[in-house]
């Protein structure tokens, strides 16, 4: 099933709320390639905040700042650190797509709205879900501006890009009970599909566990949310849900086509990694088959490989991108597998409960 009125054609942007947007933007151009394409701010007539847009293949990043104390984007900032605030769905139809997820039950945040310069008219409207994160719909039809009014369109020749090429999927963390909720909510309100489950015992540790939903709308927009489960001691969800101080997008995962020379650029560049044991790859050969990497390059960069029905991937992920532990990302390298790496879900979840011992918190 998808929205019968308003289908969703992709993810279209996401928009970061950050202390700095002109740091952040130095940041995710320097250490993860990405081009500053347009810019908004003082210098083109807004007095409020400050955005920078950042793009590589088809990821779209938005880095937004206030310019004041009392602006709300400072106030989440001081709250939540920073985080990816909105989720922008492209859409044929902004208000259509807005009426029915408030007809089905979603809250209203930004009622339907035009914006026009001389490349047409860009409409968008947005919702609350879990935490203080909305979901926008974008509509572009009648616009051919490289991003939005206001903005003003930057050439950047120093940012080649470091193999990134599109969102594979958004994971969203909500407090314990809160997963089927949400879950419900997507569905309903904007017509995603619950694909896959993972329970508590499919990811857990002696210490800790999790449980997860996939959600999918169309054959591109892909939604994971998580909940803590029950553990002798505090998981990453819990970690992640005290240091956000509440439900936020945890991790966004990055698609390459050639993940070995993304992560070498990338560690190259000093993005940090989850560290890996090298017993993960004693017994790899065994159960794997055939792919195209050398098991010992795997190792030598940290990288998880996991194979279903239909095919394998491969994906590693980074420590936390700021000072809090909330959010990281994910490379991911898909050869057939619709999947999200379950055979990892032990190690993985080791290597965070590691982390989180460093920092004290398990």
């Amino acid at each position: 099933m998808s929205n019968p009125v308003c289908p969703i054609i992709g993810i279209d942007h996401l928009e970061f709320f950050v202390g700095s947007a002109k740091q952040s933007a130095f940041f995710y151009s320097k250490c993860f390639g990405f081009k500053n394409t347009a810019y908004r701010g003082l210098e083109t007539g807004e007095r409020k905040t400050t955005s920078y847009v950042l793009e590589q293949g088809e990821i779209r990043f938005v880095l937004s700042s206030a310019m004041s104390a009392n602006h709300p984007i400072a106030q989440s900032v001081a709250k939540h650190g920073d985080t990816i605030a909105v989720v922008a769905m492209q859409v044929p139809d902004a208000a259509a797509a807005y009426q029915y997820a408030v007809e089905q039950g979603a809250v209203g945040a930004i009622p339907p709205t035009s914006q026009a310069d001389a490349h047409g008219t860009y409409r968008y409207a947005a919702v609350h879900t879990f935490g203080d994160v909305l979901v926008k719909f974008v509509d572009r039809r009648d616009y051919s501006g490289n991003f939005a009014p206001g903005f003003v369109p930057r050439s950047d020749t120093a940012h080649s890009g470091v193999g990134l090429t599109r969102i594979d999927h958004v994971v969203g963390n909500v407090e314990r009970g809160a997963m089927d909720r949400w879950t419900q909510f997507f569905v309903k309100t904007m017509g995603f599909e619950m694909r896959m489950h993972f329970d508590d015992q499919a990811i857990s540790t002696e210490y800790s566990a999790l449980m997860s939903k996939v959600l999918q709308n169309g054959g591109k927009t892909i939604v994971n949310i998580n909940e803590p489960a029950d553990g002798l001691r505090k998981s990453q969800i819990d970690e992640y849900l005290e240091a956000h101080y509440g439900p936020g997008i945890q991790h966004i995962g990055l698609a390459t086509n050639d993940i070995v020379q993304t992560v070498l650029t990338l560690k190259q560049a000093g993005v940090e990694f989850l560290p890996i044991p090298k017993t993960y790859y004693e017994n790899l050969e065994s159960w794997v088959h055939e792919i195209d990497v050398p098991i010992e390059k795997l190792a030598e960069l940290g990288i998880l490989i996991d194979r279903d029905q239909d095919g394998y991937l491969l994906q590693l992920f980074t420590k936390p991108l700021g000072d809090r532990p909330t959010l990281f990302f994910e490379i991911i390298e898909r050869h057939g597998s619709r999947g999200f790496g379950a055979g990892n879900f032990k190690s993985l979840f080791v290597a965070l409960e590691r982390e989180q011992a460093l920092r004290g918190n398990l």
